[in-house]
């Protein structure tokens, strides 16, 4: 069964008077626990696809199917209720609070996603010890490197366990070893917490170890 799957999906947006298409009939289905890329020059679409997956943006035509739940019919009330139950983000930024530690940034995920406050210490040192940070976990942002940076970013994003965890161009600020590590915590994340990974990236290094690549060329995908 799959988790997610997208049918028939477009999207365009008024620019200058006119439509721009930058969806133009996406179908595709993400799988329990694979790790799925969305490859493609800057202005392909990938992000814009991201968006749809996660519930961020709905489609002009088309169906996207999450779990039992139709995104294209969903309010924003309820995309945003299922979001904070089910999905992970991390954005190419990473998006950590400056003056809060690694420890708080992943706290505050907690909080936001309404965790008992009981379970928070388990999870926060458990997830800060899988991607690898359980000596930084006190440390603020300014005091980590970019891939640690990153990697506190991915302890946030899983912390409240979303089935789904989507990353738009997680490696992008990264050189290619730092990038490689964060591959290698995501294949754990896979393994230990059992989720779907789906990100964006025109990064060919990486590719490799995806279980699925989706390539995208104008709004279309050429191959998969």
């Amino acid at each position: 069964m799959p988790l997610l799957t997208v049918t028939g999906v477009e999207r365009s947006f008024p620019v200058g008077g006119q439509q721009l298409h930058v969806l133009k009939g996406i179908n595709m289905e993400l799988y329990p626990m694979q790790l799925v890329m969305l490859k493609g020059r800057s202005g392909s679409g990938k992000t814009t696809l991201l968006n749809m997956i996660g519930g961020l943006d709905q489609p002009n035509r088309g169906q996207i199917m999450f779990k039992e739940y139709p995104f294209h019919e969903c309010s924003d009330d309820q995309r945003t209720y299922i979001r904070r139950k089910e999905i992970g983000f991390i954005f190419q930024s990473f998006a950590l609070m400056p003056l809060l530690s690694a420890w708080e940034n992943v706290e505050l995920s907690l909080r936001m996603a309404k965790v008992p406050r009981s379970e928070w210490k388990s999870r926060i040192t458990h997830c800060l010890e899988l991607v690898g940070l359980s000596k930084r976990m006190h440390h603020r942002p300014f005091e980590l490197s970019g891939g640690e940076q990153q990697r506190v970013a991915i302890a946030k994003a899983i912390a409240h366990k979303p089935s789904l965890l989507l990353a738009d161009e997680p490696t992008a600020e990264l050189d290619s070893q730092m990038g490689a590590q964060v591959m290698a915590v995501f294949r754990d994340i896979i393994h230990t917490e059992r989720m779907t990974i789906c990100m964006t990236t025109h990064d060919p290094t990486i590719m490799e170890v995806a279980d699925r690549v989706f390539e995208m060329v104008d709004g279309k995908f050429i191959s998969s």
